[in-house]
């Protein structure tokens, strides 16, 4: 563990220590091959699929406005994907290729995470490799390593691991330092649910698997607080930077219990389902504004440090939170 990965940039310190709201949210990016392409998400109104010129220049606005954190995920195309998400790790991936511009145009004025999972790169939809139907944890790892380690060579900040396999976060660790990559840190989803609110993330992401679900993973929606403890404190064992809890509103008390108990900042991921439950709604901006500013008053609340959230970008362009 580098305890100074945290405090290694003002961006970084701003994102993680500030008491104020708006500095502690980030806006999620699904990032497309191609040029100038822009693709609004069914039932995520606002929210786009982008190729990297036209993604790089909605975010230089962001950060004109004041959004200094984002975070990536790479949408591969159908024709791309096998059966260990091969393409995620390459060096001139779409994801890559925005963290390199990003990073060139930024600097440090930026923190850029990456989610690293093998479901959006995989032909069968799962999150890690397959043994016949089932996951194999450890070969699901080394390919998670690669993506990371392409990922730390395009310079983003914060790798982050949405898989939930056991060991990942100390084998992603030990290579980023074998590495030497002694700058980048790691966001764990370490509290993830098996939910049904992430429904309009997989159209988004064409993530969502061939055959069964992630149920023998992601943590079942019915375990108690001890689980997310142990899940949690594992993580932060095995070097996590930031352990992030996944969904959002169903699990303030979880958030809660579990920032009471870790020393490392801690997360909240507002899932799509939760957006698209606010669009659906708020017939008007108004009202849809209280809405987020309500909501995100309770992530911080219950014990986030950090808030990924859609609802960013409307956060900063309509003054939400402030007076």
């Amino acid at each position: 563990m580098r305890l100074r990965i945290n405090r290694f940039t003002p961006s970084r310190r701003d994102l993680i220590y500030s008491r104020e709201i708006e500095s502690s949210l980030v806006q999620p990016h699904f990032v497309v091959s191609g040029k100038s392409r822009s693709e609004e998400i069914e039932d995520m109104p606002g929210i786009f699929r982008q190729s990297v010129d036209v993604l790089t220049d909605a975010i230089s606005k962001d950060i004109n406005m004041g959004l200094k954190s984002h975070m990536l995920f790479y949408v591969m195309d159908e024709e791309l994907k096998d059966s260990t998400a091969t393409m995620a790790s390459k060096s001139d991936s779409p994801l890559n290729e925005a963290i390199r511009e990003l990073r060139k145009e930024h600097g440090s004025n930026i923190v850029i995470f990456s989610d690293v999972c093998l479901c959006t790169g995989t032909d069968h939809g799962h999150c890690g490799v397959l043994e016949g139907e089932r996951i194999a944890n450890d070969k699901t790892v080394k390919e998670l390593v690669r993506i990371a380690l392409s990922n730390a060579e395009a310079g983003v900040d914060y790798i982050a691991l949405s898989d939930m396999m056991d060991g990942r976060v100390s084998e992603v660790r030990g290579a980023l330092e074998e590495g030497g990559y002694h700058e980048t840190g790691i966001l764990s989803y370490s509290v993830k649910y098996a939910s049904s609110f992430y429904g309009p993330f997989r159209g988004a992401a064409s993530s969502s698997p061939e055959f069964g679900d992630r149920k023998s993973h992601q943590m079942d929606v019915r375990s108690g607080y001890g689980e997310a403890i142990l899940e949690a404190l594992q993580d932060e064992k095995e070097g996590a930077d930031i352990i992030m809890i996944k969904p959002g509103l169903p699990y303030l008390d979880v958030l809660k219990v579990v920032s009471d108990e870790v020393l490392r900042p801690v997360a909240v991921y507002n899932v799509s389902g939760e957006y698209s439950m606010v669009h659906k709604s708020c017939s008007d901006s108004k009202s849809r504004g209280l809405m987020i500013a309500e909501i995100l008053s309770s992530f911080a609340r219950s014990g986030a440090d950090i808030i990924v959230t859609y609802h960013a970008r409307e956060v900063f362009s309509e003054k939400l939170l402030r007076e």
